[in-house]
């Protein structure tokens, strides 16, 4: 199998990539020096001369409080970039795999949101992955794939911040109204990999088992990092952002139990795993 990924400098495309190579399944990774997935005439020479058998779609503009400034380039990026790539995909009969977010929900109530709920955006970064989801299931071979609060060793995150404000000040304010997933790339690597190589197409929530308040998070990683740091917990109007924040992040992995694909193992043992990787 030949796989294109993109996405490849990001944290989970570099993943991908590393886990195809451990398999021996050839993984071709592009940035946007190889293919600006926004250059519709690029992305189809770039995709039918590589001759793949599948495209993993990790690219994807992420910063979400820039988002509320710049609506445009963002929904170039996850939307009209994503629909180039849709397009090629159809053409050429290629099974296309998509990362979203729990954000094209409305980040309300309890309970965990289940992979066919009801979508509602909280915010410009939201309202764009949901517009990339509308495209791509449309496909008759597409995966789409949310996920939440990223973890990897290539580029940054919220443990990557946390051990950083922890040596420099000695004491971090967290948000504790906040309930989600931590997620990494490594685990989820492992998955899209085994997903891809079937036919079992659809919609699925993939995170790490079990949830957390960032707050919860913070504590855990000072904790197994054998740091001594105060972290005080506070409410998201602690830190006022451009972009409005889900306050549910929790997803249902009904679909991954029902098509027999195996739940990534909790999030404090991904923890444990990546804390042992970068310190």
């Amino acid at each position: 199998m030949k796989i294109l990924v993109t996405g490849v400098k990001g944290q989970l495309g570099y993943d991908i990539v590393n886990e195809c190579q451990k398999r021996n399944i050839e993984a071709i990774g592009v940035d946007i020096e190889e293919m600006d997935i926004t250059n519709a005439t690029q992305v189809c020479d770039v995709i039918t001369q590589a001759k793949v058998d599948a495209v993993i779609h990790c690219a994807a503009w992420t910063a979400v409080d820039k988002a509320e400034d710049e609506v445009d380039m963002c929904r170039k990026v996850n939307r009209d970039g994503t629909e180039n790539i849709a397009r090629v995909c159809e053409a050429l009969d290629l099974p296309l795999m998509y990362f979203s977010t729990d954000y094209v929900f409305n980040g309300q109530g309890e309970m965990p949101w289940k992979e066919y709920d009801f979508r509602e955006p909280l915010n410009v970064y939201g309202q764009t992955k949901y517009e990339g989801e509308l495209i791509v299931e449309k496909l008759k071979k597409h995966f789409i794939i949310r996920i939440s609060w990223v973890f990897g060793l290539n580029g940054n995150n919220f443990i990557k911040t946390m051990l950083r404000l922890g040596k420099e000040r000695g004491e971090v304010s967290v948000v504790n109204d906040q309930i989600g997933s931590p997620t990494y790339t490594y685990d989820l690597a492992k998955l899209c990999v085994d997903m891809i190589q079937t036919q079992e197409y659809g919609t699925y929530h993939a995170s790490n088992e079990g949830y957390c308040s960032w707050y919860d998070f913070a504590c855990e990683i000072f904790k197994q990092a054998h740091m001594n740091v105060k972290v005080t917990p506070v409410d998201s109007n602690a830190f006022p952002a451009k972009a409005k924040r889900p306050s549910n992040s929790r997803m249902s992995k009904d679909e991954l139990d029902k098509h027999g694909f195996k739940r990534l193992p909790t999030w404090q043992d991904a923890l444990e795993r990546y804390l042992k990787e970068i310190l």
